[in-house]
């Protein structure tokens, strides 16, 4: 039974960004980004709290499936919120959020340039102080089994094909962007066939 309250609170969340709840670095998080949110996964503990939460994806379905979702929250306009949006064209206010959610997204990037683009994108809309949660592929761990193919994407020994960081790229980038770790760079290595990392910024300038 405790199980079936975990799931109606928290959904199908992401357990790396549970975990950022439940250490309680995301408690003044009042507007939140899910850049790539898809039908809302990450969503639903913060709609829950009563957070200003806005989501967009590049799949229509996946949209609608969210509106429906947070129209039974009073403080949410579903067709506001959530918008059918590629995340390198976000069209918010900059500084506008004080989470931005990136998960499972960055890794889909064409070559480095659309890769900055996304991240610059998400960047732009964070305030001063807020926080970047990312999830994406990296070579950690598998270095010697991932095969180059060129603009930045690699195949992977579970034969998909990603755009992939590793900790050197990701170090530079926080520092680039003007922020810093809240947490260390942590991987998680699936028997040797992917590699997924998380990295968790907070902005600083």
């Amino acid at each position: 039974m405790k199980s079936k309250y975990i799931k109606e609170a928290f959904g199908n969340i992401d357990i790396y960004l549970f975990d950022q709840l439940a250490k309680g670095t995301y408690d003044e998080c009042n507007v939140i980004l899910d850049a790539g949110c898809g039908t809302g996964r990450n969503l639903l503990y913060f709609l829950n709290s009563g957070a200003k939460v806005f989501g967009v994806d590049q799949n229509p379905e996946a949209i609608l499936q969210l509106r429906n979702l947070a129209s039974q929250f009073p403080q949410i306009n579903p067709e506001e919120n959530f918008k059918v949006t590629a995340v390198e064209q976000l069209s918010f206010e900059p500084e506008s959020f004080d989470l931005v959610i990136s998960s499972a997204v960055l890794h889909f990037a064409e070559n480095l340039n659309h890769f900055e683009a996304m991240l610059n994108s998400m960047w732009r809309v964070l305030k001063p102080g807020g926080y970047f949660f990312c999830r994406l592929a990296s070579d950690i761990g598998i270095e010697s089994l991932v095969r180059f193919i060129g603009n930045g994407r690699y195949i992977l020994p579970d034969g998909s094909e990603r755009f992939l960081v590793n900790q050197e790229m990701l170090l530079r980038l926080t520092k680039n962007l003007g922020g810093e770790l809240h947490e260390p760079i942590k991987t998680t290595n699936v028997q040797s066939l992917r590699s997924m990392t998380t990295w968790c910024v907070r902005k600083t300038r």
